[in-house]
């Protein structure tokens, strides 16, 4: 006896369609999120690196700041070794040879463009001056995509005890024993706080008068 061929029902196509598109649709979806997820920590990853090469570089030429004169007040004579403010801060130390000639150069760090970039400017100190060399160096940027940087000092106080910080360092004959930075991205997170400890450092009060005749501190 022959049996009768049956197919598939509209309803049984209609149903089997649309678990199909709806497995599609989760397959993409979780495509879609494990490709966010990936290019997310790549950023991270990406940002967390440039954050650790930025405090590194600081860190390294901070800690072996040199107590060298780079501008001398012509009246009074008194010399600047270190001077800092909330968002910019020049002190000497050795230039590597693949960065210039090598030997002291005045280090002159500083937040632009309210805060949201971070700049480095060097300069060949000799003789207690700054010398322009040719051709010009232009300033290399530390970081960009910022919110705010801020630079504190840390001193001894009159007691030579260890002071509290500071926003600014104008004693710019002595080298403070902390300097602190924090930064904050533009996307609203924190760096992690970094603080270097000088290691040549005379630890004398920060809280002196600037010294006249000095470069200006803006720029």
């Amino acid at each position: 006896m022959k049996r009768n061929a049956r197919g598939f029902t509209l309803m049984e196509v209609l149903l089997a369609t649309v678990l199909l598109a709806s497995g599609l649709a989760l397959a993409f979806a979780t495509l879609r999120s494990a490709t966010a997820l990936v290019t997310r920590g790549e950023v991270i990853a990406e940002r967390s690196e440039r954050t650790r090469a930025v405090q590194q570089f600081l860190r390294n030429h901070l800690s072996s700041a040199l107590p060298i004169p780079f501008a001398t007040d012509a009246a009074t004579l008194q010399q600047a070794s270190f001077l800092g403010e909330p968002q910019r801060l020049r002190f000497v130390a050795d230039l590597p040879d693949y960065l210039g000639r090598g030997g002291p150069y005045l280090y002159d760090i500083r937040a632009v463009d309210d805060g949201r970039r971070l700049l480095v400017d060097f300069a060949m100190v000799q003789a207690g001056q700054t010398v322009q060399e040719t051709p010009v160096r232009p300033p290399e940027t530390l970081a960009e995509d910022l919110r705010q940087v801020r630079f504190r000092y840390r001193g001894l106080d009159r007691d030579n005890a260890l002071g509290p910080w500071q926003d600014r360092w104008q004693t710019g004959s002595l080298l403070p024993l902390q300097v602190a930075m924090q930064v904050q991205s533009a996307d609203g997170s924190w760096w992690p706080e970094m603080v270097v400890s000088l290691a040549r450092s005379e630890g004398g009060a920060g809280g002196g008068a600037l010294p006249q005749g000095l470069p200006p501190v803006t720029r």
